[in-house]
């Protein structure tokens, strides 16, 4: 008889098709943790001035992960990071508007004006392939001049 045959064709199909279930990859970790859009005391455009105006990256996952290519913009100025990796469990990374040299975790706009409107603005950060991963936004806030994301 034959019959048991159909029953063991339905088995090895349906373990092949379980170990056919693609696999999905988490995205990262990484988001905005806060910004620093209205640098203390007078905007003057001096570097420190400038420097003092920021906004920064956390990656709460449990991998590191390489920032080549991926992209923090607001409407009109983008700035891309090249080869840099942020620590898993919770890295952090300072991108400061004005001139200075890179470090592991505090990378330099090297512009000459300010970036983050102080009356309101929406850093987006992108992934290498152009994905959204992230945004935070702020309005003007009397005596605030930084928001956590």
């Amino acid at each position: 008889m034959l019959r048991p045959l159909p029953g063991v064709v339905i088995v090895a199909l349906g373990a092949a098709l379980s170990l056919a279930a693609p696999v999905q990859a988490a995205a990262p970790a990484l988001r905005f943790q806060s910004v620093q859009y209205d640098s203390p005391g007078k905007d003057d455009r001096t570097n420190g001035s400038l420097n003092a105006e920021w906004i920064a990256l956390v990656n709460t996952g449990t991998t590191a992960v390489n920032l080549k290519g991926w992209r923090v913009a607001d409407e009109v100025r983008s700035y891309t990071f090249d080869n840099v990796t942020i620590a898993g469990r919770g890295g952090v990374l300072y991108l400061h508007t004005g001139k200075g040299t890179d470090t592991a975790t505090h990378r330099y706009w090297n512009s000459g004006g300010y970036v983050w409107n102080n009356a309101g603005d929406t850093a987006t950060l992108r992934t290498r392939g152009g994905t959204v991963q992230d945004t935070c936004g702020w309005t003007a806030q009397v005596g605030r001049t930084n928001v956590n994301c």
